[in-house]
């Protein structure tokens, strides 16, 4: 049987008053539990506090398709407490060790309230510890969850340039073959300086220059006129080179003088180098193209992290907020259509880091979750006294007046279970509030908009 002094070596329960030690004894229920046991599972009614007198313990309950594990040693007061709204444990607690636990019935905390205040007083600490603790798992969990929804959308937009820029360079190298081919076929015949020249010009004119591309139906009747041009010379096989050189948009008299001016087979080697070489430049081109996207995207990542940069500065909303949609193009470029409606004044705002990031990312991915994807999605801009105004609006359903009030509160979600975890606004609103700043929200079928104010920084404000 516990003695009163085993009761008082718990924290919550040190100096109180014998009475109320012995009050609280004599309603409690002395629990023994074997190693392994379960002494009570998720779903059950929220009717017991408990105090660990003994052994250890361990909390464990699923969350979102996760799997979370609270340890419970000797000492702590777990379990529903007073002005607790929990209705049902929401894990199973088990024994690690042989071990001893004090029950005290919930039904009985109006009475606690009123001959233990000091220890209300105390469970009421320790509940608001545990609800911060929640909070930053669920934030934690919140912020991985986000970045791996990022991380695989960049990690899509990065291997779409990386894999043409590689499939590019493989084409380089057969054609590279190509070129040196044709070049020591005609390195083997007899050519004037003349012909010589007329080769390199033709060359170089259809390599430098910047071609515009052409439409499918263009392009289709170009290669017939390049191959009946080439057959008509009893070039009856280079239907790809024919291919290669109307996507390049070269009509088929320029290649009159070849034949005028040169053997046939003097201007079949002409030709093939001479489409190697258009292929070389439209293969640099690609891969110019690819990697200069990946180039962008690297900058994108790192002007959102704020890399490298101060965690205290100036940021250009307008840049935050582009560099915000190029991080979201995976989601956007599925069929939302991204509106502009920019001030072409620079707003510059005192920002933490990356933390505005953070608010345009919870406001843009969740207009595209309402849109379900297609839709308009509004971006807006515009200075109201010594504030800038970002106004992020969707043409989506809209938000109903049931759920409007509750958008803010923390663990609140309108998202199936795994999909989200109520804290995306929450974290957006405290954010902005660190900022000195307010969030607001309007919302009417086909029209909602997040309006953000935030202090313009000193420049701007004076500007």
């Amino acid at each position: 049987m516990i003695d009163k002094s085993e009761l008082l070596r718990v924290p919550a329960f040190t100096d109180l008053p014998e009475e109320q030690i012995a009050w609280f004894l004599s309603q409690s229920q002395e629990t023994h539990v074997k190693a392994g046991e379960t002494y009570v599972r998720q779903g059950d009614p929220a009717d017991w506090m408990f105090v660990i007198l003994e052994g250890q313990f361990q909390w464990r309950g699923e969350f979102g398709g996760e799997t979370v594990v609270l340890s419970a040693k000797v000492g702590d007061v777990t379990g529903v407490l007073p002005f607790s709204r929990m209705k049902q444990f929401t894990v199973t607690g088990r024994a690690i060790t042989d071990g001893r636990v004090l029950k005290f019935p919930a039904a009985l905390f109006p009475e606690l309230v009123q001959k233990m205040p000091e220890l209300t007083t105390r469970l009421v600490g320790l509940m608001s510890d545990r609800i911060r603790e929640a909070t930053r798992i669920e934030q934690q969990r919140d912020r991985l969850a986000s970045l791996g929804k990022l991380s695989a959308g960049l990690a899509h937009e990065l291997n779409n340039p990386a894999s043409a820029a590689k499939r590019a360079t493989s084409q380089l190298r057969e054609i590279l073959i190509k070129i040196k081919s044709a070049s020591l076929e005609l390195g083997r015949r007899d050519l004037t300086s003349a012909q010589k020249l007329e080769i390199e010009k033709l060359e170089a004119s259809f390599t430098q220059k910047d071609v515009i591309p052409a439409d499918a139906l263009t392009i289709s009747d170009l290669e017939d006129q390049i191959d009946s041009l080439l057959r008509s010379h009893g070039q009856n096989d280079l239907w790809q080179l024919a291919a290669d050189l109307a996507r390049r948009n070269i009509k088929p008299e320029v290649l009159e003088s070849l034949f005028a001016n040169l053997d046939a087979d003097t201007a079949r080697a002409a030709l093939v180098r001479i489409a190697a070489s258009v292929e070389v430049a439209s293969l640099l081109h690609e891969i110019e193209s690819s990697t200069s996207l990946i180039s962008d995207l690297v900058l994108a990542i790192k002007e959102y992290t704020h890399m490298d940069q101060a965690p205290v500065q100036n940021v250009d909303i307008v840049k935050s907020l582009e560099t915000t949609l190029t991080i979201l193009n995976h989601k956007l470029k599925q069929g939302v259509v991204v509106q502009r409606d920019y001030q072409k004044v620079p707003f510059l705002v005192d920002s933490f880091g990356s933390e505005l990031n953070q608010v345009w990312t919870n406001l843009i991915d969740n207009a595209i979750d309402a849109m379900h994807g297609k839709g308009e999605l509004r971006v807006r801009t515009y200075r109201d006294d010594t504030c800038v105004v970002v106004e992020i609006g969707d043409n989506g359903p809209g938000i109903s007046p049931e759920v409007k009030p509750h958008i803010f509160e923390p663990f609140f979600t309108t998202k199936g279970v795994g999909q989200g975890t109520g804290l995306g606004l929450d974290t957006a609103q405290r954010i902005v509030k660190k900022h000195r700043g307010n969030i607001q929200v309007t919302s009417k079928p086909g029209d909602t908009r997040f309006q953000v104010w935030l202090p313009l920084s000193e420049t701007s404000a004076t500007g």
